[in-house]
């Protein structure tokens, strides 16, 4: 497995609380989704005995206590920093690895954290802002140039400055996030096959004729409301991920599903995307770790594809699940649809 040394700014990015338990279920590091979850610093974290947190269930003491060998998943287990009322609620996932058992919070009281842009420390945030300030001017003219080119090609290399122009505006539109990140990305209704259709043609761009794309789609299916550029970003990572792991085909399916069970909530209707691809498929020993940040198959990666695809899925009420084997590996969001009275 190859697991990274935490980087504290990288997990930081994160709006998912995180903490990792030393040998003695002491936290060694928190994140700051994690301090701002409990409502205190993260050096009062720092040191603590897990169990401490822990209100009424017991369920992590007894876990800490015997050895874990695999991730396991505890259901609403209260939590409250000692000495404080307020109990809140959230479900466990608790990963052993060489550094330290990882314990992922996911509150289950309708918390979803702040955007990530607003979790950087400010020394860091404030190097981005200059970076994103920077990038202004390269990407209008990276823009510019391909709408100038575009009047001087054929159809068929206009389609390619058509890609260059799109996802310059979506970069430009990524600067202007991390130069303002105050106001919150209003959802709107998002043709799911749209922005699958953007992401062919980034991975036809990308990968050439080394892998076939293949469209599976269900034309019936009503618009999402979500964040385009988000689930673009997140479909592009996991397909990506299956060039990278040595695919010929990657088949992009969707599917209406009806009374879909997403954790503890039915939902009348969901979308069921999946990216199909025949692959090496994933690691055994990435299996049980595989959606954790920092975890990647490759030497070069940095493990953070997942974890944002997982963290939109979760924006948008929804799951990211996995299988595989060697030859056929299938990612899979499910995701809610609005019902057409606003109610799910």
């Amino acid at each position: 497995m190859n697991f990274n040394p935490p980087d504290e700014t990288v997990l930081d990015t994160l709006a998912t609380p995180l903490l990792r338990l030393d040998d003695t279920a002491r936290i060694a590091f928190a994140n700051a989704a994690a301090a701002r979850w409990f409502g205190v610093g993260r050096k009062r974290l720092h040191g603590l005995q897990a169990v401490s947190l822990e209100q009424g269930s017991e369920q992590l003491a007894a876990r800490l206590i015997d050895p874990i060998a695999a991730t396991l998943r505890l259901r609403a287990v209260g939590l409250s920093f000692p000495g404080s009322p307020t109990v809140q609620y959230a479900d466990l996932w608790l990963t052993p690895t060489d550094a330290g058992t990882w314990l992922e919070l996911h509150p289950v009281d309708g918390f979803s954290g702040a955007d990530p842009a607003q979790l950087l420390p400010s020394a860091l945030a404030a190097s981005l802002k200059g970076l994103a300030h920077e990038l202004r001017n390269p990407l209008a003219g990276i823009k510019g140039a391909a709408q100038l080119l575009a009047r001087r090609v054929d159809p068929e290399a206009r389609a390619l400055t058509a890609i260059i122009e799109d996802e310059a505006q979506r970069l430009a539109a990524l600067v202007e996030r991390l130069l303002d990140p105050t106001p919150p990305r209003a959802l709107a209704a998002v043709n799911v096959h749209a922005v699958l259709e953007r992401v062919v043609r980034l991975a036809e761009s990308d990968a050439g004729w080394a892998v076939r794309l293949l469209r599976d789609y269900d034309p019936s299916l009503p618009e999402l409301l979500g964040d385009s550029d988000a689930l673009t970003q997140s479909v592009w990572n996991l397909v990506r991920n299956a060039i990278e792991a040595g695919a010929g085909k990657v088949t992009l399916r969707t599917r209406a599903e009806h009374g879909a069970r997403i954790g503890d909530a039915l939902h009348p209707l969901a979308l069921r995307l999946e990216i199909v691809d025949d692959g090496r498929g994933v690691p055994p020993e990435l299996a049980e770790h595989l959606l954790l940040p920092l975890v990647s198959g490759r030497a070069e990666g940095t493990g953070l594809g997942l974890a944002q695809a997982q963290q939109v899925a979760r924006a948008h009420r929804g799951v990211l699940v996995w299988r595989s084997r060697p030859g056929h590996t299938v990612f899979t969001l499910l995701l809610p649809l609005q019902a057409e009275d606003g109610d799910d």
